[in-house]
């Protein structure tokens, strides 16, 4: 399937210009009927039966986590369903048995979710280093290679920014962590949607994600690992193989980390949103992206009183485009997209208070993020309708 077929899996498109899949992605039909099937046909809990729909239901889960472990090359490691990318790192955060002095390194352009369970392990002694990126928010490795020491126990880095849209070297940082005997986690939210990603590759311990980004449900993320060095967040149902009134063996893989019935059509249709996404190819998804970034930034570039953030190369980010209109409110500018144009962007600070502040910018940015279903007649729109605005300061 190319690019230009998949419009018709996707109903919103045909009403309104979509442009805010940093914050969520549109679900497209197949994976609306993946989630359907199993509440209509075979709806049971997994795990927990020999029952036929419960042996249905079971072994598509199974195979929910093989497909989407797959997608990442991360057949080695264990593929862990968790609501949403924010929990799988907090599950990092909770899951090792931090010590006062233990060091950890993250970036002052991480979203929140990145950031807040780390600094709130000071409360336990621990060192959190904030390291500054340069000027469009791509990050010297020297920068790196001072901050993580020899005492450094985890680097906590985003793979794509939802701001700047910036791609950080996260190779060459798992390279910088390996020497230091670190371990190295990367926030893949804006990154596994929308171009080729492979844990392999980069050589990281530790890759979290949101379904609802790449076409999947809301209510479904991902906790990759290399190993299984965590403790597991929640105990209860599933996650063991014997329990006495003195303690438990708890089980091993995935069900060790996901107590409780999981979210089973949540799973089937992020594993349909993957085959979606396969049978466009990412590296399709990435160079349609890159033509709609491209045609977007060349043509705010050229707009008065409009200032655009990030890296101008499109090869070092994603279809993540933030930008300001002189004296003109951010929040105002995203409703007179709306109103006058049906163009929907987010506006405000994009949970990265620290890096607004680190850019001076109080009242934050206008940001159109781009995906698959965004088309170049709809950056046009954009630049245009930005212009006319632009055009009354």
């Amino acid at each position: 399937m190319g690019i230009e077929d998949c419009l018709g899996d996707f109903q919103i498109p045909e009403y309104l210009h979509y442009m805010d899949s940093a914050a969520t992605s549109l679900i497209p039909e197949p994976v609306i009927a993946a989630m359907n099937e199993y509440d209509r046909q075979y709806r049971a809990s997994v795990g927990r039966g020999m029952h036929r729909l419960a042996r249905v239901a079971t072994q598509r889960y199974q195979d929910a986590h093989d497909k989407v472990g797959s997608f990442i090359g991360g057949k080695g490691g264990t593929t862990v369903f968790t609501r949403n990318a924010t929990e799988a790192i907090n599950m990092v955060a909770a899951g090792f048995d931090w010590k006062p002095g233990d060091r950890i390194v993250t970036t002052v352009v991480e979203h929140h979710s990145n950031l807040l369970p780390w600094l709130r392990l000071r409360q336990k002694g621990v060192e959190v280093v904030v390291i500054q990126p340069g000027e469009v928010g791509v990050f010297d490795l020297e920068t790196f290679k001072e901050a993580i020491t020899a005492g450094t126990k985890l680097v906590a880095v985003s793979h794509a920014s939802n701001v700047l849209g910036t791609v950080q070297p996260v190779r060459e940082i798992a390279d910088i962590c390996k020497a230091q005997g670190a371990y190295f986690l990367v926030d893949g939210a804006q990154s596994v949607p929308h171009f080729p990603v492979d844990v392999r590759h980069i050589g990281c311990d530790f890759l979290c994600f949101s379904g609802h980004k790449m076409l999947g449900p809301t209510g479904t993320g991902i906790l990759w690992m290399r190993d299984e060095i965590i403790s597991p967040l929640i105990l209860g149902g599933g996650t063991v193989e014997d329990v006495t009134t003195e303690g438990c063996t708890l089980t091993s893989g995935y069900r060790r980390f996901e107590g409780g019935t999981p979210n089973i059509s949540g799973a089937i249709g992020l594993a349909q949103a993957v085959k979606y996404l396969e049978s466009l190819g990412m590296g399709s998804v990435l160079r349609h992206e890159q033509r709609l970034t491209d045609r977007l930034l060349s043509g705010l570039a050229e707009i008065e009183n409009v200032t655009v953030y990030g890296p101008e190369d499109v090869k070092n980010r994603i279809g993540v485009v933030s930008f300001t209109i002189d004296k003109i409110h951010p929040h105002e500018i995203a409703y007179l997209l709306d109103e006058r144009t049906a163009i929907l962007v987010r506006s405000g600070d994009h949970c990265c208070i620290p890096l607004m502040k680190h850019l001076g910018l109080e009242n934050g940015t206008v940001r159109a993020s781009l995906y698959l279903y965004n088309t170049l007649e709809e950056i046009d729109l954009l630049i245009e309708t930005v212009e006319e605005i632009a055009s009354t300061v």
